[in-house]
């Protein structure tokens, strides 16, 4: 069942990247995406970019001397809603969804090839959009809309209006982006168009799906989620079940499963942990929106590279850290030298960890469909001189031992401060906090749509409080973790000169003043 959202009509839009010199970040370059029709917006800097990965051989990748133009033409959004009748009530969240840090949109992106194994003239766009109509049958909250209760309590109204869908071509071929997909994508906005008056929290759709088909046979899927109904987890489970019934399933494997009650605060409400994470006087709204003034590149961690880092931790780390670990606490220690704080203040790293994988015998026990939130956002805490000045193991080190408070009673205890709390406070990141998501292993490249699998998948971008590791694979097969940053220029020239002197490999400054959005090797790695 599909309704056509009746403020919404049929939009072209061209992109066009090329390059402009910016003197205020001479000698770097900034770029701008030039407007030909439609509503991209002039002059967006070089998070919109094409470029190509860099060999082993060369410090920094050369970007491509052509162009990247397109046009994208979308159909009118339409709501759709679940394929037959569901229940008509209203579901309150957990007190572990129910909290302002999370009330935000997260964009995810897919990218498939064209299948020439079965040329069945099947259309992506209609496959996904009816098998999403199917899959609110089962998971139907998701085509609700949030409502605030008492003490600003959410809950669904589960009222089946659906899901903001959007169907669009684009005159460009999957090459085009390069042999090596990863964030930032060239006109990224127009993949996934922000339907006006669609991403307020409450009231809203609570996903946005665009399929863009591409001239190849390719298509790219890309999903906005409000991130108080369900975590990436959980979205990944209701993209499964999307999957499943797109080849053809009569049933799905999983039944999805709301359960919200297992995260309720307790009564009386008892939080167990300090959850400095949540610390007055230093919290501020987490915003995932783009700054004209930032610069985009991403940063490419394989073996070499986790391997090099590792040899540069105490042996008591060595063996033991995880490559999160070891990742998370470079790009911590990087960002803090490149923004370069006072030496006397707070510098601050949030990440999200599933309570429901960490903490052993005494993880969170949450049955198998589960779809809401059970990450919980553990913070580490330095002086930014120090962190600065000591070795990178500090830095790792903090994050492990920020990491292992984690298990079912600190997602308990974040219920109770919640509750106790009343004001449902937001996350406490300070002036130069930086938060971290891991994509690696949550199954988004295993979503398949009767395409196969993505191609890449599902990092969109990075933010100047956020960023977020997924996979990659290069060339030659190797697996790594593709990590998008977003600096002020000078700041990301700084942040790639010191990741390199981190992985052992000379950097030569005049090549880390390349035009933003090139690809390291990590060795450098950035992408």
């Amino acid at each position: 069942m599909n309704e056509r959202v009746p403020w919404k009509k049929m939009s072209i839009t061209s992109c066009m990247v090329k390059p402009i010199i910016d003197q205020s970040f001479s000698p770097s370059y900034k770029y701008a995406v030039h407007q030909l029709k439609g509503i991209c917006t002039p002059d967006v800097p070089s998070r919109l970019l094409q470029y190509q990965t860099a060999t082993h051989d060369t410090c920094m990748a050369a970007l491509t001397a052509a162009a990247l133009q397109f046009t994208v033409r979308r159909q009118p959004a339409v709501l759709v809603a679940p394929a037959a009748p569901t229940p008509r009530e209203l579901k309150r969240l957990s007190d572990v969804d129910d909290q302002e840090g999370l009330r935000l949109q997260v964009p995810f992106i897919m990218f498939y090839r064209r299948d020439t194994s079965t040329e069945d003239g099947r259309d992506p766009a209609r496959v996904i959009r009816d098998a999403i109509s199917k899959a609110l049958v089962h998971y139907y909250p998701f085509a609700g809309r949030l409502r605030e209760l008492e003490g600003r309590k959410l809950a669904v109204d589960c009222n089946g209006k659906g899901i903001l869908f959007i169907e669009a071509n684009a005159d460009v071929c999957l090459e085009q982006f390069g042999d090596a997909l990863h964030p930032p994508f060239p006109c990224f906005e127009e993949l996934l168009f922000d339907v006006p008056g669609s991403s307020a929290i409450l009231d809203a759709p609570l996903l946005l799906v665009q399929v863009t088909r591409l001239t190849c046979g390719a298509f790219v899927l890309a999903v906005r989620l409000n991130h108080t109904v369900a975590d990436a987890p959980g979205l990944v489970r209701f993209l499964r079940a999307v999957a499943e019934l797109a080849r053809g399933a009569a049933v799905l494997t999983v039944q999805p499963v709301w359960l919200r009650e297992i995260l309720e605060a307790r009564n009386p409400p008892r939080p167990s942990f300090a959850h400095r994470e949540y610390d007055d006087g230093v919290i501020v709204p987490v915003q995932l929106k783009d700054d004209m003034e930032q610069v985009q590149r991403s940063f490419l961690f394989g073996p070499p590279e986790v391997a090099a880092i590792r040899a540069r931790l105490p042996p008591h780390l060595r063996k033991s850290s995880s490559t999160f670990e070891i990742i998370t606490g470079s790009l911590w220690k990087c960002r803090t030298m490149a923004l370069s704080p006072d030496a006397e203040e707070e510098t601050r790293l949030m990440f999200a960890v599933s309570a429901g994988q960490q903490g052993g015998k005494t993880r969170l026990r949450v049955p198998d469909g589960y779809y809401g939130n059970t990450i919980v956002y553990p913070v580490a805490i330095s002086k930014a001189g120090e962190l600065r000045a000591r070795p990178v193991g500090y830095a790792v080190e903090l994050v492990r031992k920020a990491k292992e408070q984690v298990n079912a009673e600190y997602a308990q205890s974040v219920a109770d401060l919640m509750a106790l709390r009343g004001r449902r406070p937001g996350f406490a990141l300070g002036r130069h906090g930086f938060m971290v998501s891991d994509f690696t292993r949550l199954g988004f490249t295993d979503l398949d749509y009767g395409w196969g699998r993505p191609v890449y998948a599902p990092s969109a971008k990075g933010y100047i409080i956020a960023s977020f590791l997924g996979p990659l694979t290069n060339s030659k097969g190797e697996d790594g973790v593709v990590v998008p940053m977003c600096l002020p220029g000078p700041a990301m020239d700084r942040f790639v000169e010191e990741m390199g002197k981190l992985v052992r490999l000379p950097v030569d400054v005049s090549a880390a003043k390349q035009p933003p959005g090139v690809l390291l090797p990590a060795k450098m790695s950035a992408l």
